[in-house]
């Protein structure tokens, strides 16, 4: 897919709304030098091109109970592609999976996940790696700290 064309109007738009999506089109005109009508306009086709694929709310997962993050990555018994979606669609039906990417290397998939504790980590290893016959082996790593989360694209990658 071709990406489409951004000017710097609509790549300081982008800015905005990746730091606050809730902030109002006549906010974000004030700060761009546009009409609150043109903001909507151009957010509309951000939106309608895919640049946009969506805006959620950041949760905390402390707040929340979910205390723990893991880091695991995952090497697949074999590399065929009804292996690897039918351990794409396991990993998009369970909610503890934050992240999860196909990649190259000595893994198949890393996956980001977070927990309550321990016991709710032990449960989602057996559901997803160890009665799935199709995943050779795993690694784990427990995260420490959030040094940095988040999903902010850089956007001044011209020239």
């Amino acid at each position: 897919m071709q990406p489409p064309d951004l000017d710097t109007l609509d790549t300081a738009i982008l800015a905005c709304l990746q730091a606050d999506s809730r902030t109002i089109a006549e906010v974000i005109g004030a700060k761009v030098g546009l009409s609150a009508a043109a903001v909507q306009r151009r957010i509309k086709r951000l939106r309608d091109t895919g640049v946009i694929e969506r805006e959620v709310a950041v949760l905390s997962p402390k707040a929340l109970g979910l205390a723990m993050t893991f880091v695991v990555t995952v090497e697949m018994e074999r590399e065929r592609v009804d292996v690897l979606d039918e351990f794409r669609q396991r990993t998009l039906a369970e909610e503890c999976v934050q992240q999860c990417y196909w990649v190259t290397g000595a893994a198949d998939f890393v996956l980001v996940v977070n927990c309550r504790d321990m016991a709710e980590f032990d449960a989602f290893t057996r559901r997803m790696f160890l009665e799935n016959p199709n995943v050779r082996h795993f690694t784990t790593s427990v995260a420490m700290d959030r040094v940095k989360v988040g999903l902010t694209l850089p956007l001044d990658r011209r020239g």
